[in-house]
């Protein structure tokens, strides 16, 4: 009973001491309270700027579309490739098209890029500056902004490409409205069958035909964002075509042909190494056993192979050889055998030419020879409307060369200078082949194949002949 009695007495005490604290006044802090760091806003990143069709054309080839030189290695990831054996070039396994594909499903065993479709190009941004895996890393061979172009394309027009093109073609096309749509916007450049401009060399032609029999899926690619390295090539999606118009122009386009033997072989005639991009046998052409020397100036040794080091521009034989401007007049066998070695045997060239190749000479042997008698001893022009031929050049040429003919240099080594203007008044032979077939090895339109007839190529070269020569 005392111990009960014990407790509350303690509580009794213990309440009277905390009121008497409670009557002292309270006491000021000596120093501010610590306060807790707080945590910095999140900033967004700014939204990217930049041109998503340029994108399209990077995805497609950054090589071409920048004139650029791929690392002499492949790309790292290209190892981890189902295609790592086969025979692909080590430049193209750099490109984004050859592993996640012209239908953006991927390929060579790597992931498609359907799902990025409408990401956060920030996020697209950092996956091609390395930040899923570092061997996918491109800021090496591409700077921020067209890595940024890049990443703005896959957000904005990376598609499913199916109700366009499936199973390898193209869906419910109507060619009638293709034609229409190609005349309107592409004949300037392709020609009204599309063989004006072949894309590869002459030893494996591919005209706008070419890709759509076989790979409509890459055609659509180029037809909606351009060709790279192609400037000038108009977009679709910038002429606002519609989806249907797409399948349209790829069903027409399939209609048209893939191959030109007649300019096919006038470029062989002018220089068949540069046309079919290889190299001369050594030593020079057996027949050739004079100096190194063709209208005065010194040649290769590569020279003495070319047909028109020997048969001339004009076609009536240089340097003691004859020409060949009766060959119209003679039969494929008998042509035929002239370049086969049967009628020579020091004159054969199918160690160096197919007979494919062999065919498309004896075909621009055949039909596109001309007897330039409208070329004056002065090397000046009869008979052509510099008018007219400016109209066409303008219209055709003005593309590569600028309206006064002098964008690209033709001369080799550094200082010379050999222009549009140049080679039409000092060698208007030469240039009216080349107007007529296109340069050997190159994208030069072909004028034939333009629509050209013989009066416009000569109104041409007039035109061409008041261009400057510096």
């Amino acid at each position: 009973m005392k111990r009960l009695l014990f407790i509350p007495g303690i509580l009794l005490v213990l309440a009277a001491v905390l009121v008497a604290c409670g009557a002292q006044p309270t006491q000021a802090p000596t120093q501010a309270p610590t306060q807790l760091p707080t945590e910095a806003p999140t900033v967004a990143p700014a939204p990217l700027s930049g041109d998503a069709l340029l994108g399209g054309k990077l995805y497609d080839s950054w090589l071409e579309e920048l004139a650029a030189e791929a690392p002499v290695d492949n790309q790292p990831l290209w190892s981890t490739s189902t295609s790592a054996a086969t025979d692909v070039a080590p430049e193209e396994t750099w490109l984004c098209v050859t592993c996640h594909g012209v239908d953006y499903n991927g390929d060579n065993g790597f992931p498609g890029i359907l799902a990025d479709a409408g990401k956060d190009p920030n996020e697209l941004l950092a996956i091609l500056k390395g930040s899923s895996d570092p061997k996918h890393d491109f800021s090496s061979v591409m700077d921020d902004q067209q890595l940024a172009d890049i990443a703005l394309f896959m957000n904005q027009y990376v598609m499913d490409i199916t109700p366009i093109v499936k199973d390898g073609k193209p869906v419910n096309g109507d060619s009638a409205n293709g034609k229409t749509l190609f005349d309107d916007t592409c004949t300037d450049c392709h020609g009204p069958q599309a063989i004006a401009i072949n894309f590869h060399s002459d030893s494996e032609p591919e005209y706008p035909a070419t890709i759509a029999n076989e790979n409509p899926a890459e055609l659509l690619g180029k037809l909606r964002f351009g060709v790279p390295g192609m400037p000038d090539m108009p977009s679709g999606i910038d002429n606002g075509w519609a989806e249907k118009d797409y399948a349209d122009i790829i069903s027409f386009l399939a209609t048209l042909p893939t191959s030109s033997p007649l300019t096919e072989g006038g470029r062989l005639y002018d220089n068949w190494l540069a046309a079919l991009d290889v190299t001369s046998p050594d030593g020079n052409q057996p027949l050739w056993t004079g100096p190194l020397t063709s209208n005065g100036e010194d040649i290769g040794a590569e020279d003495t192979w070319r047909c028109s080091s020997c048969h001339g521009w004009d076609y009536k034989g240089a340097e003691g050889f004859t020409g060949i401007l009766d060959a119209s007049s003679k039969s494929s066998e008998e042509l035929t055998a002239w370049l086969d070695g049967s009628k020579n045997a020091s004159h054969n060239f199918t160690a160096v030419l197919n007979a494919e190749d062999i065919s498309r000479l004896v075909t621009f042997m055949q039909q596109g020879l001309v007897d330039k008698t409208f070329i004056n001893a002065d090397n000046t022009v009869t008979g052509g409307d510099a008018a007219h031929g400016k109209q066409l050049f303008l219209a055709s040429c003005k593309t590569c060369h600028g309206p006064e003919g002098k964008l690209i240099n033709f001369a080799e080594g550094e200082g010379g200078t050999e222009y549009v203007g140049t080679v039409a008044n000092e060698s208007p032979f030469e240039f009216f082949n080349k107007a007529s077939f296109g340069q050997p090895g190159t994208h030069m339109l072909a004028g034939l194949n333009l629509g050209w007839n013989l009066q416009d190529i000569i109104d041409v070269l007039t035109f061409a002949q008041t261009l400057p020569t510096q």
